[in-house]
C-alpha cells in the first residue's frame, strides 16, 4: 500500500472512491488550454490544441482611443467583463500563492502564471486613470444576438467606463483584488511588474473607497449579466488582498473599519459576486482571529453534512453553473483544512466533489478530460467550423457536435436530478466562463500538493 500511494503521488494521480484514477497534472494542463481559448487580441504562442483560434477584436479601444485589445472573452459569446473576469484573476492567483507546490509538480506553474498576465496586463489597459478603470468592452444585447467566429465580429465593441462621476467600487474593489494577489505571484520572478500590480492595486482600492456606488447602477448595460447585489464585500475583499500583499497594518485595520461599518456577514459560498467567506478564510489565516475561523467552521460543515446533494452526491449550491459554485466551496474548505479545521471532513469532501466532476459516475464534466465528456458546450468560437464554412443559429441549433474541443473548460453541470444533456442550447448547465475554472484549477493543484 506504501508503494502504491507513492507511486500515484509520482504520478500526480490518485484513485478515486470508485476506483478510478484521474491524472490532476493533466487536468490543470487542460484548464490552462480553456484560458487560451478564451483569449481576444492578437495571439501568439498558443497551443497547437486551440490553434482554430484567430486573431480577433483588433479594434476594441476606449472613450479617447485607448488601446483595449487581449484580454479575455468571458464565456462562450465575446463581452470583456472587468468584474468577474478579476475574479477569475483573483482566484487563479490564490490558488498559485497557497499551492505553488502543487503547480510545479503538474509541470503548470509557467502556464498559471502566463494565463494570470494575460489578464492583469489587460486590466493595467483598462485602468486608465487613477480614478477609472472600463468595465466593459463590447454590448451584451449585440454581442449575444450574434453566434459566429470572433474574427468575424462587424458589428461596433463600445466600451463602458468607470470613473469619479460613474462609480464602481465593486468592481474597481475586485480588480484591486486581482492585481494585489497577482502581485504576490509575481513578486519572486518579476519585482518589476509585481511592483507595477500593486501600485494599480492601491489607486484602485482607494477609488473603489472614495467614489462608493455598484457598477450596474453606473452602467446599466451590464445588469443582464453581472448585476452585483452590492460593493460591500469586494471593498474590504480588495483592502485584504492589499493587506496580504503588502504586510501594511493600516491596510488591516481598514478592513476591520468596513467589517464593522457593512456589518458584514457572509450569506452564501464564493462567487464573483459574494466574496465574504473568502474573506473571512484569509484573514483567519493571516490574524488567527477565532471569530473568523468560527464562521470558516460553519460553513464548510454546513457544506460536508447539510446541503443539498444529488441522489449520486453533488453538492447542489445552485442551479446555474452550479459546478462553479462547488469548486469555490471545495477551495474555501481546503483553507479551512490548512488551518486544521475539520481537516479530514473538509478534505473528504474535497475528494468526493472532484471525484463526481471528473468521471466517477462515468461521464467527466471537463471538456477533453476522459474518455467521455461533453462535446457540445455553449461556446460560439469552439462550436464554429473553420472558414469559410458558415456558423451561424442554424448551426447553434443543430445536433453537431461542437467542430473543436475546447479542452478543459468546466461545465455548470447536472441539475439537482443528476440530469444533464450535452446541447449548446441548454446555456445555464453547458457554458463555460472564466470564472468556473478559476477555483477549480486552484483545488486540482492543491489535490497535487496535499496527496489528496
Amino acid at each position: 500500500m506504501a508503494l502504491w500511494r507513492t507511486l500515484a503521488c509520482l504520478l500526480v494521480a490518485v484513485a478515486a472512491s470508485d476506483g478510478a484514477t484521474y491524472d490532476y497534472a493533466d487536468a490543470i494542463k487542460k484548464s490552462i488550454l480553456f484560458y487560451q481559448a478564451q483569449r481576444s487580441g492578437r495571439l501568439s504562442g498558443m497551443d497547437s490544441l486551440v490553434s482554430w483560434r484567430k486573431d480577433s477584436c483588433l479594434t476594441d479601444q476606449g472613450w479617447n482611443g485607448e488601446d483595449l485589445t487581449q484580454g479575455y472573452f468571458d464565456a462562450g459569446d465575446y463581452v470583456k467583463f472587468t468584474f468577474p473576469l478579476s475574479f477569475a484573476l483573483t482566484m487563479l492567483s490564490w490558488g498559485a500563492i497557497e499551492y505553488e507546490q502543487g503547480y510545479t509538480q503538474a509541470g503548470a506553474m509557467d502556464g498559471v502564471r502566463d494565463t494570470i498576465k494575460w489578464g492583469t496586463d489587460w486590466l493595467l489597459k483598462a485602468h486608465t486613470g487613477p480614478n477609472e478603470i472600463y468595465l466593459q468592452v463590447g454590448n451584451g444585447t449585440a454581442d449575444h444576438a450574434y453566434w459566429g467566429r470572433p474574427e468575424d465580429i462587424n458589428f461596433p465593441r463600445p466600451a463602458y467606463r468607470l470613473d469619479t462621476e460613474r462609480p464602481g467600487s465593486d468592481c474597481a474593489g475586485e480588480a484591486a483584488a486581482a492585481l494585489a494577489s497577482a502581485s504576490i505571484v509575481f513578486s519572486s520572478v518579476d519585482a518589476t511588474y509585481s511592483a507595477t500590480l500593486l501600485n494599480a492595486a492601491k489607486e484602485l482600492i482607494a477609488f473603489a473607497d472614495n467614489y462608493r456606488g455598484r457598477s450596474v447602477d453606473s452602467v446599466p448595460d451590464t445588469a443582464e449579466f453581472y448585476a452585483s447585489s452590492s460593493y460591500d464585500d469586494e471593498l474590504v475583499w480588495g483592502y485584504t488582498w492589499l493587506y496580504k500583499a503588502t504586510n501594511d497594518q493600516t491596510y488591516l485595520q481598514r478592513v476591520y473599519a468596513l467589517i464593522q461599518e457593512f456589518n458584514l456577514q457572509f450569506v452564501s459560498s464564493l462567487s464573483w459576486d459574494q466574496k465574504t467567506i473568502g474573506t473571512f478564510a484569509l484573514l483567519a489565516d493571516m490574524t488567527g482571529n477565532q471569530e473568523y475561523k468560527t464562521q470558516l467552521e460553519y460553513h464548510c460543515w454546513h457544506m460536508a453534512k447539510e446541503q443539498q446533494r444529488t441522489p449520486k452526491g453533488l453538492l447542489v449550491i445552485g442551479d446555474w453553473g452550479n459546478m462553479r459554485l462547488v469548486a469555490n466551496v471545495l477551495f474555501t474548505c481546503l483553507q479551512a483544512a490548512k488551518l486544521n479545521i475539520n481537516a479530514d471532513v473538509n478534505k473528504q469532501m474535497v475528494q468526493e466533489q472532484m471525484g463526481y466532476i471528473l468521471g466517477d459516475t462515468g461521464y467527466s464534466y471537463v471538456v477533453g478530460f476522459g474518455s467521455n465528456y461533453p462535446h457540445s458546450p455553449h461556446h460560439r468560437s469552439s462550436s464554429c467550423p473553420d472558414a469559410p464554412a458558415t456558423c451561424d443559429w442554424n448551426f447553434y441549433n443543430s445536433a453537431e457536435p461542437n467542430a473543436h474541443v475546447l479542452y478543459g473548460a468546466l461545465m455548470g453541470g447536472p441539475d439537482a436530478n443528476d440530469a444533464f444533456t450535452d446541447t449548446r442550447t441548454d446555456w445555464a448547465h453547458t457554458e463555460p466562463t472564466l470564472d468556473y475554472n478559476a477555483g477549480f484549477q486552484g483545488v486540482l493543484a492543491a489535490m497535487i500538493q496535499l496527496g489528496l
